[in-house]
């Protein structure tokens, strides 16, 4: 299996790389503009190629139910709308109807819709009938919470690394967490790529990368919590820092009657770098945030009870709002 995984990485890395000589060929790059902080035009296509290694690693392993190959296998179509976007700049609503599509046939079709959301030991949350409705709403508010990490360099992609290893901790069984190291190194390869160590050629996520990044996590923890292996509120606490954020930024925004959907800088890595004037201070900040409020939620669930920790979750966003809006 290392000699597999040693292929696969070199693998990640040579068509990485491929993707990102030509893109610049064809001219596929996100060109400087008073809201971006490059100065060179560099390469977007980096979730795209991300999606092709998955597809690879579809054939080269042999560890993944029908599930999970179709979660991949989807990924892949989610990438190329993040990609038409990035060319075309698509509006709003051209854009997430393009993301319900792919989204609403894993629900409908493969049965990947959140069925319940825990037992707390006094009440059991099951969704019912409005376990379709809302499993959509959680899936395209997910995606384009990962999308608002997809920043300044290297945000979302150590942040979603960030989320892969603590749903590696909360899983025992040796094969999805193969499954979610297949995930992780393509992702950590990139970021070589977009630091442009060693003079590789920089490249950005891009939509395709953050629309893909945000879909396979936000089936994976559909997949978790449906077969009971983790409890819904643990999974809840490993993207704790994309729902307080993506919360967060929206309220503000409409209390301050600003349009929620336009770019700005006033995201939390923004907000960050601008008083750090670092880029791996910012980055090293978010993930820690990330760690410190999962293992605040891992203990109490563990320590005291899932009703507990559902209640500390709901009291850290309010605090984690009111800074924000503090400092925002």
């Amino acid at each position: 299996m290392k000699e597999i995984v040693a292929i696969y990485s070199l693998f990640s890395f040579f068509l990485i790389f491929t993707c990102a000589k030509i893109s610049y060929k064809l001219d596929l790059v996100d060109v400087p503009s008073k809201r971006k902080i490059h100065s060179k035009n560099v390469a977007y296509t980096g979730g795209v190629a991300i999606s092709f290694v998955y597809i690879f690693s579809i054939f080269l392993f042999n560890i993944f139910n029908n599930d999970l190959i179709i979660i991949l296998s989807f990924a892949f179509l989610i990438s190329l709308i993040g990609i038409i976007d990035d060319k075309y700049n698509l509006n709003v609503g051209g854009k997430l109807s393009l993301q319900i599509f792919p989204i609403f046939y894993l629900i409908f079709f493969e049965n990947l819709s959140l069925n319940q959301i825990g037992d707390y030991n006094y009440f059991v949350v099951n969704l019912g009938v409005f376990q379709t409705p809302f499993t959509l709403i959680c899936v395209l508010f997910l995606i384009n919470s990962f999308n608002y990490f997809d920043g300044i360099d290297g945000t979302l992609g150590f942040t979603s690394i960030s989320v892969l290893a603590i749903l590696c901790f909360l899983t025992s069984d040796h094969n999805f967490q193969l499954f979610l190291l297949i995930i992780s190194i393509p992702i950590t390869i990139f970021l070589f790529f977009n630091f442009s160590l060693f003079k590789l050629p920089k490249m950005f996520l891009g939509d395709s990368g953050s629309l893909l990044i945000g879909f396979i996590i936000a089936f994976i923890l559909i997949y978790l919590a449906n077969r009971n292996i983790v409890h819904p509120i643990l999974l809840a606490w490993s993207i704790s820092i994309f729902v307080f954020e993506f919360l967060s930024i929206n309220t503000i925004r409409l209390k301050n009657k600003t349009d929620p959907f336009k770019a700005g800088q006033d995201h939390l890595h923004h907000i960050l770098l601008k008083n750090t004037k670092s880029i791996f201070l910012t980055n090293f900040s978010i993930v820690l945030i990330n760690f410190i409020l999962f293992i605040i939620g891992y203990f109490s669930f563990i320590l005291i009870n899932q009703l507990a920790s559902l209640i500390i979750f709901i009291f850290l966003f309010i605090v984690f709002y009111i800074l924000r809006d503090k400092f925002s």
